[in-house]
């Protein structure tokens, strides 16, 4: 037990000692580096004077580590020799999807773009948490459609866009928060099919339309012979209104300009012609 006392005070001694020597190390440079900047003035300005614009951030090192968080926007001070920055965009970035073969759930091979709309919301993490934010991010967006729309079917994909939107919206927030990257929007910007799948679909609606039209028209006429039905039940209880209906055909006609004009016999006149004829025979 003592012993691993012992050897565990010996470590953190030897660590603190590294620290020590490294902290002085890093001093000790830093010190030379004003004394440099001091000698070579007026000109070291020109190497230790950066400007960033108002939406980028420089993210400054110092011998390797992170040298506080994001500098900018505007001016900002680097030491020659011990200091390195990179700079970030903070503004968004679209960028298209590359078309994907998908194989939806119901085994139809389909081609989808897409549009995905981010931003860097923290410089820092943006370069110490992932090599390359931007490819990284793209790279997972084609990853996540294709995985996202694999589980749905056809019919869903062409109707259910903004959802399936939303869901890979949601999909890529969490992975590429650690890498402070904002997925704003996503949108399916086309929907391929193949050529034989659109003509069938095609075929397919057309049917449906024949049939939907031949269901009406079969309506109409029920509803017409039921219309003429009760039309003969009204004249059958009063024979005058034959005449008038007559009447209003001769109208209608001779509204039209025609050279000919055919008006119908009424038949009360043929009843009454064959009911005479009939008289004549029994004298």
């Amino acid at each position: 037990m003592g012993k691993n006392n012992l050897h565990i005070g010996s470590s953190n001694q030897d660590k603190d000692d590294v620290d020590f020597s490294h902290s002085c190390c890093i001093a000790l440079l830093k010190v030379l580096s004003y004394i440099l900047v001091v000698c070579t003035f007026p000109y070291s300005l020109f190497l230790c004077l950066k400007i960033v614009q108002e939406y980028e951030r420089a993210v400054i090192f110092r011998l390797g580590r992170l040298s506080g968080g994001a500098k900018g926007p505007g001016l900002f001070f680097v030491l020659p020799c011990i200091d390195s920055y990179q700079e970030v965009d903070l503004r968004v970035v679209s960028f298209d999807v590359p078309p994907q073969e998908i194989l939806t759930k119901d085994s139809v091979t389909i081609a989808v773009d897409a549009v995905i709309y981010y931003k860097i919301y923290n410089a820092t993490m943006s370069v110490t948490n992932v090599q390359n934010a931007s490819n990284s991010t793209r790279l997972l967006a084609q990853t996540t459609l294709r995985n996202v729309l694999g589980t749905r079917n056809l019919s869903e994909i062409l109707s259910e866009r903004e959802t399936i939107s939303h869901q890979i919206q949601a999909n890529l927030i969490e992975p590429t928060d650690p890498w402070g990257v904002k997925v704003e929007r996503v949108e399916i910007k086309d929907v391929r099919l193949p050529k034989k799948l659109q003509r069938a679909m095609a075929a397919e609606a057309e049917a449906t339309r024949e049939a939907k039209a031949k269901v009406i028209a079969a309506e109409g006429e029920k509803n017409a012979s039921r219309g003429f039905k009760e039309a003969a039940d009204v004249i059958s209880v009063t024979p005058q209104a034959i005449q008038l209906r007559y009447l209003q055909t001769l109208s209608a006609i001779s509204a039209e300009k025609n050279s000919t004009i055919i008006f119908p016999l009424p038949i009360s006149m043929l009843n009454a012609a064959n009911n005479s004829s009939q008289t004549l025979l029994d004298f």
